[in-house]
């Protein structure tokens, strides 16, 4: 090979910003998908920021404010412990933010890497790895994940993998269906007979295929794990009080939901809010990965 036929240094992340500033700038087209964007990006910031964000400590208990509508002094009112709401919802997005990051690094690598192997040696391996999710898509995610918290004990930690073992089987299906398409294309068969082990083939051609779809799906994936982690902390098998998690926050002010709205109504438009916004995103991002939209 001549110098002239080599590669030049740097093309392949020369390629790869390329294709990234080709997908931002299909997102940024979408008006709905930039709304979800800034709604995410809020999100990010306000965790990252809360401390100088909150007005009060989100902590700190006032009996003689107990249950104050929302004004100058409070902007979202107060809880029946006198806490500020506004506060314990600014606070609150660490712990949003803590679940779905954590159970995304957990859910996208275990069940892409489940999906590929089971896609690409089918067969028996296929066979036991597709049973064994089809156990786990056999029950509401959502029942699934209560009985896991009522085996491992009420907690975050725990929480966060309840909801993990429960939304892996779904991207191990996608990415099984996107292997067996793709395991007997010819760039696979050369690479084999060139004596590529199955390792390479598996981590070097077909894992980089199989991830737009995954990333779509985990993103996707996001709104619901949101809305999981919400009804666990309500019905108290997540978050434990005092800390601010939005679903605990309704659970506690539903009791005074009919004289104090505001105690229900501040968490529940944030959850809300940033389930619609990664859901938003997922759509975005399946039409810009999608080549079938491409011009």
């Amino acid at each position: 090979m001549t110098a002239s036929t080599l590669p030049a240094p740097g093309g392949a992340w020369q390629a790869w910003w390329a294709d990234a500033g080709v997908t931002a700038r299909k997102l940024l087209a979408n008006p709905l998908t930039t709304i979800g964007m800034a709604v995410i990006a809020l999100l990010v910031l306000v965790a990252l920021f809360a401390p100088w964000i909150a007005t009060h400590d989100p902590l700190r208990q006032d009996l003689a404010a107990a249950l104050q509508p929302p004004g100058s002094a409070h902007w979202f009112g107060t809880d029946e412990f006198g806490r500020d709401v506004f506060s314990r919802l600014v606070h609150g997005t660490r712990i949003t933010l803590f679940i779905v990051v954590l159970v995304t690094v957990v859910v996208g690598p275990l069940g892409m890497g489940i999906g590929v192997v089971s896609g690409y040696f089918g067969g028996r391996v296929d066979l036991l790895c597709m049973r064994v999710a089809d156990v786990f898509l056999s029950f509401p995610s959502l029942v699934l994940a209560l009985a896991f918290v009522a085996a491992l004990g009420p907690g975050l930690d725990h929480a966060v993998l309840a909801i993990a073992l429960t939304a892996w089987p779904a991207i191990a299906r996608l990415a099984r269906a996107e292997a067996m398409t793709l395991r007997n294309a010819d760039f696979i068969v050369a690479a084999q007979l060139q004596g590529a082990s199955h390792l390479r083939v598996l981590c070097r051609h077909l894992a980089p295929l199989c991830l737009p779809s995954v990333l779509v799906r985990l993103t996707m994936n996001m709104a619901s794990v949101v809305l999981t982690a919400a009804g666990l902390g309500f019905l108290g098998l997540g978050a434990q009080p005092p800390l601010p998690e939005w679903g605990a926050m309704i659970s506690e002010g539903r009791r005074y939901m009919l004289d104090s709205w505001w105690t229900v109504a501040a968490p529940g438009a944030a959850i809300l809010a940033v389930s619609m916004a990664f859901n938003l995103l997922g759509d975005g991002l399946n039409d810009a990965l999608d080549p079938r939209q491409s011009s």
